[in-house]
């Protein structure tokens, strides 16, 4: 590919040898200036096919030459432990910027010179407002998981970052779908884009992927759950719950039962989040995480992505999915539903191309085992704190949830929306209730935003 061989050294070290398909396709077209959409799966290598050119072509200066925004901040302390990997010149660093840190701290980050700058668009404007990030010498801008960026509420901020930056610049967006809102994004910022597309137009999920589903009543959702570990016994697998309040009861439940579980979620502080990752990395067998885990992790070997609660947006069945069978691996999804939600299923099959095949793993040996309580949960019965699977009875367990709903859920536990439901930000990573941002009258300013803000 033309690289330098220092870089080529530095790929060398960390195992990067044969380029993957979109590595191969975007990274000469990078190396010549031009603009490019990459729309690719998630888990295919998209990482590289960015840092590697931007390492190429930038030079060290007095000022960062390259910035890359993510929509959450796992996401881009992720893309910032590839770019050390590939650092081959002491003075070129890397700044890694994101709410729930301090941010006085990251200032300090800026003033060291790095030449490239990873951020969540939140904190990167909360820098710029702070005097703290100049953005007038950019010389290369990535966009990453672009449509979940603006799924989440940033395009207003996304535009103003682009204000700030030089018309003259290389843009690149990476996405795994192309929705219209990316494809306006690139037509006002973007010059002669070329437009790549890594697999099949309608195969935005990795072939390699085994869809399972349930049908089961609420009442048996997390039987349902121990069932399937019991059946298939996955070797490292995410668990996706809608709600903290679902994630904490299913991990409580499954620490009662001896399982090695660990959890991940926007209510849990930054430091305890990256806890979290490490010790799945590491030795865990089981994260129950919300949708916060499903915003670009990279953590190989995920064999099972199981959605407790089903998604009810195929591109948010995308994203999740897309933590197993990374780098050409074989993996599972299993979904769980009750009988009010096949056209959800439905709807995601016909959306997303893909085909699920209805099991049914035999919760019976556990279903007394009660996590949930009060309006429209589980009922009565006991949780066995005895054995793994729930084979001997065992002392009371779901007092602590005795009567309480979850906020906006409507209608007690399970995903049957209430009309007081309303999609909160405060799961997808924040550390916090993020406000509106920005509002656009004739032109960009600042409203009020909250301090936890990404």
């Amino acid at each position: 590919m033309g690289l330098e061989p220092r870089l080529v050294e530095a790929l060398k070290r960390h195992n990067f040898v044969n380029p993957t398909e979109v590595q191969e396709q975007t990274i000469p077209i990078a190396l010549e200036g031009k603009d490019a959409m990459v729309r690719a799966k998630t888990g295919t290598g998209k990482t590289l096919a960015f840092l590697i050119p931007i390492r190429q072509r930038s030079r060290p200066g007095p000022h960062a030459e390259a910035l890359i925004l993510a929509p959450t901040r796992e996401l881009a302390l992720q893309i910032s432990d590839v770019a050390k990997k590939l650092t081959v010149d002491s003075h070129r660093g890397v700044a890694v910027v994101y709410g729930g840190a301090s941010i006085n701290v990251q200032v300090q980050e800026l003033r060291r010179n790095p030449d490239i700058i990873i951020g969540t668009p939140g904190r990167v404007i909360d820098l710029i407002e702070r005097g703290a990030l100049n953005l007038e010498k950019i010389k290369f801008l990535v966009l990453d998981e672009a449509d979940t960026m603006l799924d989440m509420g940033f395009i207003l901020d996304v535009e103003f970052i682009l204000s700030r930056t030089p018309k003259e610049k290389q843009t690149m967006i990476f996405s795994a779908t192309m929705p219209e809102k990316v494809r306006n994004i690139a037509n006002r910022h973007m010059h002669d884009p070329v437009f790549l597309r890594i697999g099949e137009e309608d195969d935005i999920v990795v072939s390699k992927i085994k869809h399972l589903y349930a049908e089961v009543d609420n009442r048996m959702k997390f039987a349902t759950l121990l069932a399937y570990i019991k059946q298939y016994n996955p070797k490292k697998a995410i668990i996706f719950a809608q709600t903290k309040f679902a994630a904490n009861a299913i991990y409580d439940g499954m620490k009662s039962q001896g399982l090695n579980v660990v959890m991940m979620h926007g209510g849990l502080t930054q430091a305890k989040r990256e806890h979290s990752l490490r010790e799945f990395k590491s030795h865990g067998q089981f994260l129950i995480a919300t949708n916060v885990a499903a915003r670009g992790i990279d953590i190989f070997g995920v064999s099972d992505v199981i959605n407790f609660d089903v998604p009810e947006d195929p591109h948010v069945y995308v994203h999740r999915v897309g933590r197993s069978a990374r780098m050409n691996a074989d993996g599972k999804s299993f979904t769980i539903i009750n009988n009010a939600q096949r056209n959800i299923i439905s709807d995601i099959q016909d959306s997303i191309n893909i085909k699920f095949e209805k099991v049914a793993p035999d919760g019976s040996p556990y279903r007394d085992i009660v996590i949930f309580r009060g309006r429209g949960g589980g009922g009565g019965g006991r949780f066995n704190r005895n054995d793994r699977f729930g084979n001997r009875g065992g002392g009371r367990f779901g007092e602590r949830f005795g009567g309480q709903r979850e906020r906006g859920g409507g209608g007690g536990y399970g995903n049957e929306r209430g009309p007081s439901h309303r999609p909160s930000h405060h799961d997808q990573g924040s550390g916090g209730q993020r406000t509106s941002g920005f509002q656009h009258r004739g032109g960009f300013r600042s409203a009020r935003r909250s301090n936890t803000r990404r």
